[in-house]
């Protein structure tokens, strides 16, 4: 993906109405995966109409597994089977999709045949080792550029099950190595320092995998078969987080948001911004594709800084660029610990709010695993996105409540995760414009 998109941001009265975000990345990642690898043919429903997703649904058809789209966010998937994948002569690519990258490497290392998982500029800095290591561990044979993509996957190797105890509480990394369990001798087993996300685990199970898991726990043995399904993506919780915060400190505003994943290993911001005194309801709760989900209501509550528990930290990875925001504007000091996983993201997104912030008048004291940010007032400015969608579309928000507008360079990469996000933002009142 190429080009270059700059955004203005300004000041904006009440949010108001009702927003449907995008389907969730994580479930619409691995929905396609295991439909692929199933026995029959799966509906996707509320499918992610993103880059990332786009990616990995074409490398699934690289590799043999036919896709149609009935309509936009809808895939039918004709699964191809355990071990009916194909050789691709050509890379993989897998755009800007460290998900897509890190699961499609567990997922290959157990096929017969050779494979080199590549992709953009962007992702070919993030680093691989903590994934390729613990695969090598269970006999896979994976080559990288000094633990950073392109990886080239020998195929062939005969997998076998081990315990793994997670250095660093990673979704994606024990994702990775419970679909190269899939391919393994015996049990493989994941065991985490934190509970992290369980998409994986909940649709293995769902797609009729035997799986056993518990926060921080999950293991499996091979040697089974996946059975189609049909799967209703939920709204992404990661997607809706920017609105949550957005209707929290814009005054008057209230938003809904129908059907949002709310899975308890992802809605560690809901929790944060309620203990900063958010006034978020959840209606309708009901449960989907094994995922629980429920309708968001949100209205402006005035917000105060607060010493985030760590326990938080893991649930709500992807959605500190957007409590940065909240806490920019929040009455008092936010400290931040335990969040060095935010300096691999697509970003270094400690230092890109950090600086950010900074350039708009707010106080920030970066710090190795987090921050302290200082609540108070934003001044208008320019940031730097720094190619990162999340922290394009969290200086969205905080352009709303800036004493002037906000320019917010390089928003491209803002599709990857979230298209047709400005004519959402505005349809509920924010003032952004593709800036000159």
């Amino acid at each position: 993906m190429s080009g270059r998109l700059d955004w203005r941001s300004g000041p904006a009265g009440p949010l108001r109405g009702t927003l449907g975000v995008p389907g969730d990345k994580s479930v619409s990642h691995r929905a396609l995966m295991f439909a692929a690898l199933a026995d029959g043919s799966s509906r996707i429903r509320g499918f992610l109409e993103g880059e990332d997703t786009r990616a990995t649904a074409a490398v699934l058809q690289q590799l043999g597994a036919r896709i149609e789209t009935p309509a936009a966010g809808e895939r039918l998937v004709h699964g191809v089977g355990l071990h009916g994948l194909r050789a691709s002569p050509d890379p993989l690519d897998c755009g800007n999709a460290g998900t897509g990258m890190r699961l499609l490497a567990g997922l290959l290392a157990g096929q017969a045949f050779d494979s080199t998982l590549v992709g953009d500029a962007s992702l070919s800095k993030r680093p691989m080792r903590r994934v390729t290591d613990p695969l090598a561990a269970m006999g896979a044979r994976i080559d990288t550029q000094d633990g950073l993509p392109p990886l080239h996957i020998h195929g062939g190797q005969r997998l076998h099950g081990i315990r793994y105890e997670l250095p660093v509480a990673s979704a994606q990394v024990k994702s990775a190595l419970l679909l190269a369990g899939l391919y393994a001798e015996g049990e493989t087993e994941v065991i985490e320092p934190h509970p992290t996300r369980d998409y994986t685990e909940r649709m293995l199970a769902a797609f009729g995998w035997p799986i056993a898991f518990e926060p921080g726990r999950a293991k499996l043995t091979g040697g089974h078969a996946l059975r189609a399904i049909d799967v209703d993506v939920p709204a992404d919780f990661s997607s809706a987080a920017f609105f949550l915060v957005a209707a929290s400190i814009v005054p008057g505003s209230e938003l809904r948001l129908p059907a949002v994943g709310l899975n308890p290993r992802r809605t560690g911001l809901l929790k944060a911004l309620r203990l900063m005194g958010a006034d978020i309801r959840v209606e309708n709760q009901r449960s989907s594709g094994g995922e629980p989900v429920g309708d968001l209501v949100v209205r402006y509550a005035p917000l105060h800084g607060v010493e985030l528990p760590e326990a938080l930290v893991p649930d709500m990875i992807d959605e500190f660029p957007a409590l940065f925001v909240a806490a920019a504007v929040a009455r008092g000091d936010t400290v931040i610990r335990g969040a060095a996983e935010l300096r691999v993201k697509e970003s270094d997104r400690l230092a890109a709010m950090a600086t950010g912030l900074r350039a708009l008048g707010g106080k920030v004291d970066e710090t190795p695993d987090g921050a302290t940010i200082h609540g108070g007032t934003l001044a208008g400015g320019t940031v730097e996105s720094l190619t990162d969608h999340r922290i394009a579309m969290s200086f969205a928000v905080a352009g709303l409540v800036a004493q002037a507008p906000v320019r917010i360079n390089d928003c491209f990469h803002v599709a990857t995760s979230f298209p047709g996000f400005m004519a959402l933002a505005n349809g509920c009142g924010f003032a952004l414009a593709v800036a000159d």
